[in-house]
């Protein structure tokens, strides 16, 4: 079961966010095993997702934040079952936990029949790029991780 980051009010409830996939020809071999660079693009755009129905494209990101950024700092995907050529999946996201300066994502990919496909975890660092330093984690303000939150 996923945690509320600490500190959070118990009226509200994290932002969830779901994406449809179809399984197609090249994302599978004929066992049905989906690629796992395919599932690394399903939870990337999983995650962007629950910015956009935050109101957070990357052009309003980096204008209200210039300079930021949010690169994927550590990745994990648990392959539970197959899904072949032109099975449908379901990509649920949410953000599990917001530390200071990086944040920890959840996905979940179902099957249509609701199998669960696979389960992952991504973490991604708020970071700054200045020229001539490069990347600097920086603390994650406040009024971002209120975005992820709705009235429970």
């Amino acid at each position: 079961m996923s945690k509320i980051a600490r500190g959070n009010e118990a009226s509200r409830s994290p932002l969830a966010g779901t994406i449809q996939r179809d399984v197609t020809w090249g994302d599978c071999d004929p066992a049905g095993i989906i690629y796992y660079p395919t599932y690394f693009r399903w939870i990337d755009a999983g995650t962007w997702n629950l910015f956009f129905l935050a109101g957070l494209t990357p052009a309003s990101l980096r204008a209200e934040f210039p300079g930021m950024d949010m690169p994927a700092v550590s990745s994990s995907l648990e392959f539970r079952n197959p899904a072949p050529f032109g099975a449908k999946a379901e990509v649920r996201s949410r953000v599990e936990h917001w530390g200071g300066k990086s944040f920890r994502v959840s996905h979940e990919i179902v099957r249509a029949d609701g199998a669960q496909l696979a389960v992952g975890i991504e973490t991604r660092a708020w970071v700054e790029n200045t020229p001539g330093v490069g990347l600097r984690a920086q603390a994650i303000p406040e009024s971002l991780k209120r975005r992820f939150f709705q009235p429970g």
